[in-house]
């Protein structure tokens, strides 16, 4: 048995729409270097100047997770050679990061655990290396160059792959509540770098670790921890011996590959950027910055278990975005509905289609304002919740608004009760066996029933009133 110890740095490309210390555009998809000015490529004569904007939004992050939010922070020349790194050095922050301290509250099989945030520094992104379509060669684009991100560094608290990932998706909704990431993983804007060793339980020393470079998915998270963990314990019980080493995970072979050997933080030799002053932030713009602050995802969980009486499992999976959080609150204030019926529509039908079709809930193809409509109208008792279905369906077809559905289906719920009676009275005078049956013990046939009423009515009659008046009947 060996107990795994996991620290996580995550890359959150900053949205701002020019980079950290260039104004050259950070737009997504542009042709391969057509957005690396001078600045980006390091030419003689430029300087760099820093985008306020990239400090906001690092500041917007440290006061969210509970941490200090340096009053002076230092950026720092990190010298590497490599072809998509075109000064020969990338601009980072070592020893004064802008964010130190912090922490983020996880939950994973109903515990809640709190894990560390190490600090969370500024930098700019590299290039990127081609390596297909070139006959043999790789080929460079500095597109990405300068492009500001945030790397948020946590302790090596975490000791699953599953408190990885969970960790890893707590972060990725906390970046978009606060609007400083679109976390859109397939473009790279929110990507993650793993640590990790295991050692003998009760062993405070960590073991070795290894590092798994440019994770962009939480499937991909999990299943690179899950193989490397076994990787390690077949080298420690063969009598081998891990070595701290850079490794990437081929998604194909589901297994992980040596890269190269791990780099120390000497390796680098670091310094202070000697075209970059000390970044100092006044008390009057961490204000600023402060009062900017949405409602927090916690925040807003634990006022949607208050306020709309929620179980903790509906608010946590209603509040893992805002845009979702946004959706369900309107609705409740358009359908004039229980919110626990809300809950169930918005979790259950809409999540299934949209995941079906694989769309965000921003790309819903029903609105809010149209499901509370016709969630109103199961509650005013017009339709039922098995016609509802149907309207829902046509809604997300575009058929209309569900008031317009009902009318041009004919799918008004019969709740007259003298209607009603006479159907009952009919199913139990077309099956006299089956109510012989019933009378003589056989009460399961109360559901073959309800089903007749129903079926005779086309789905259209009250449930409740066919459940009370076949009791009174029978």
């Amino acid at each position: 048995m060996y107990e795994t110890v996991i620290g996580l740095e995550i890359h959150a490309q900053l949205a701002t729409k020019s980079k950290i210390f260039s104004a050259a555009s950070t737009a997504y998809g542009a042709s391969p270097n057509t957005q690396a000015c001078a600045v980006d490529l390091g030419l003689p004569g430029v300087l760099p100047v820093l985008n306020e904007q990239v400090v906001r939004m690092a500041a917007k992050l440290g006061l969210a997770i509970g941490a200090k939010v340096a009053p002076r922070s230092v950026f720092a020349r990190k010298n590497y050679f490599y072809p998509d790194l075109p000064k020969g050095y990338q601009i980072s922050q070592y020893e004064l990061p802008i964010v130190e301290s912090g922490q983020l509250q996880i939950e994973v099989d109903g515990n809640e655990k709190t894990i560390g945030i190490t600090r969370a520094h500024l930098e700019e992104d590299a290039g990127k290396s081609l390596h297909e379509d070139f006959q043999g060669l790789s080929g460079i684009d500095l597109n990405r160059a300068g492009t500001p991100l945030l790397e948020i560094v946590s302790e090596p608290d975490l000791r699953s792959p599953k408190e990885a990932v969970a960790y890893m998706k707590k972060l990725h909704s906390l970046v978009r509540y606060l609007d400083i990431c679109d976390g859109n993983m397939q473009e790279g804007s929110f990507r993650c770098d793993a640590n990790i060793s295991i050692r003998p339980p009760g062993q405070k020393e960590l073991g070795t670790r290894t590092e798994l470079k440019n994770l962009n998915s939480f499937r991909f998270v999990e299943r690179a921890l899950d193989f490397e963990i076994e990787r390690q314990i077949d080298v420690l019980e063969s009598g081998g011996k891990v070595i701290q080493e850079t490794r990437l995970y081929d998604s194909d072979k589901n297994e992980t590959r040596s890269m190269r050997a791990k780099e120390e933080a000497n390796d680098y030799r670091y310094f202070p950027d000697p075209d970059l002053l000390p970044l100092v932030i006044e008390a009057d713009f961490l204000e600023e910055v402060k009062a900017d602050l949405p409602e927090l995802p916690e925040a807003k969980k634990h006022r949607f278990m208050q306020e709309y009486d929620l179980s903790l499992y509906d608010a946590s999976v209603l509040t893992s975005s805002r845009e979702l959080a946004n959706y369900f609150e309107k609705t409740v204030k358009v359908s004039d509905s229980e919110t626990k019926l809300c809950a169930n529509w918005v979790m259950g039908e809409l999540s299934a289609l949209l995941n079906k079709n694989n769309l965000d809930i921003t790309e819903s193809k029903v609105s809010a304002i149209q499901l509370g409509g016709m969630l109103h109208r199961i509650t005013d008792k017009t339709i039922s919740g098995k016609i509802a279905k149907k309207v829902f369906e046509a809604m997300w077809e575009g058929e209309g608004d569900a008031d317009a559905i009902i009318k041009k289906r004919g799918l008004k719920q019969v709740t007259d009760t003298g209607a009603i009676e006479k159907l009952v009275d009919d199913v139990l005078a077309n099956n006299p066996k089956q109510l012989n049956d019933y009378r003589n013990g056989k009460e399961k046939l109360f559901g073959f029933f309800v089903g007749q009423v129903m079926k005779a009515s086309r789905g259209k009659a009250n449930p409740q009133q066919v459940n009370a008046l076949l009791k009174t009947k029978l």
